[in-house]
């Protein structure tokens, strides 16, 4: 965690059944190094991402989880197969423009849908979501996509 950059990771690859399934860390923020995000901001992202990859003509039969880190640097994606960090980059940016842009209500933000729906932040969300973008995702180098050791 010391030397580890804003990026797109695998951090694991596991055998479930016949299938493999790949975890990717999708860390927004360099650990220890600079503030975490608030817990508004982290659930808004999580419903809008959430909902993004269910509704995705190819990623929903893929996509297995998709979820915070509890130290609020960054997420968690579980996938069913083996894409390295490079193939899942479009998908990723394709999913944080969605929430870049996103402009009505939060899916799932009521108290039947969720347990704690009022801490939300869509402003927040939007905004970590946009420096995700053009500071990292758009600019990807080696230094972003394989931990270092």
């Amino acid at each position: 965690h010391e030397r580890l950059n804003r990026g797109v990771y695998v951090s694991r690859k596991d055998i479930v059944g016949d299938h493999v399934v790949t975890t990717y860390d999708i860390r927004m923020k360099r650990p220890n190094r600079e503030p975490v995000m608030n817990t508004g901001v982290m659930h808004a992202i999580e419903h809008l991402g959430a909902t993004f990859l269910r509704d995705h003509e190819i990623y929903s039969h893929n996509t297995i989880y998709f979820g915070p880190m509890g130290c609020r640097t960054g997420f968690y994606l579980i996938l069913k197969g083996q894409l390295s960090s490079m193939d899942i980059v479009p998908i990723i940016h394709e999913m944080f423009t969605f929430i870049a842009v996103y402009d009505d209500e939060i899916p799932g933000a009521d108290p039947v849908s969720c347990g704690n729906y009022q801490d939300m932040d869509l402003k927040g969300a939007k905004l970590e979501a946009s420096v995700f973008l053009n500071e990292t995702l758009e600019k990807m180098t080696s230094e972003n996509l394989i931990y270092p050791e």
